[in-house]
């Protein structure tokens, strides 16, 4: 099967995320996306949820969707979650599958600099969900990485979880912008500011 991977913090999961892999599925006629929330992301401060609660919060906006599946591998694996590290648990636990990393147009440009790009290449292809307008020039990538990186668009949408946490903070809504069943959890629980 052909397999997209959706990794993130999560925190919280919203509508973009979502049109995002599904415009890769879409676009590369994936036969699943495996959304797989990170432990302790590399370039991020910390989450304002844990971990077991983005899991919980990726499992409900998703639940819903046959062809997507939510994993927990980066949080069983625990410290700093490394694309490298998980794709080497994925490959050893599903030898059968082609893997497709699915990340956003302008991170692109960053994977040069990836830890072990070269082996990820080497056994996956990434792809870069753009938004309409957006010109990515992929010659201007390692000549290694040109061929492995595919283009997928989505529709034009500005959210972002920190502009969702900030609202909630704030007692604004965040309608549309998350689903509702992530919506009710946040409140259920309290998260971001909100009283249960």
């Amino acid at each position: 099967m052909k397999i997209g991977i959706m990794g993130g913090t999560f925190d919280p999961i919203h509508m973009g995320h979502l049109l995002a892999a599904e415009a890769a599925r879409d676009s590369h006629a994936l036969d699943e996306i495996w959304f797989m929330p990170s432990h302790v992301p590399p370039h991020k401060p910390e989450a304002g949820a844990t971990g077991q609660q983005r899991l919980e919060m990726t499992e409900a906006a998703v639940k819903d969707t046959p062809q997507y599946e939510v994993l927990g591998i980066e949080m069983e694996l625990g410290g700093v979650s490394y694309t490298i590290d998980t794709m080497r648990e994925l490959w050893r636990r599903h030898p059968e599958h082609e893997f497709f990393f699915i990340i956003g147009a302008d991170m692109v440009n960053y994977l040069p600099k990836w830890e072990e790009i070269e082996e990820l290449v080497s056994k996956m292809t990434f792809i870069g969900v753009g938004r309409p307008g957006f010109q990515l020039h992929l010659d201007d990538l390692p000549e290694t990485l040109q061929d492995r990186v595919l283009m997928a668009e989505m529709p034009l949408v500005d959210i972002s979880s920190t502009a969702i946490r900030r609202r909630l903070a704030k007692g604004h809504s965040v309608r549309f912008m998350i689903p509702d069943a992530v919506h009710h959890y946040i409140v259920r629980s309290g998260l971001y500011g909100t009283k249960p």
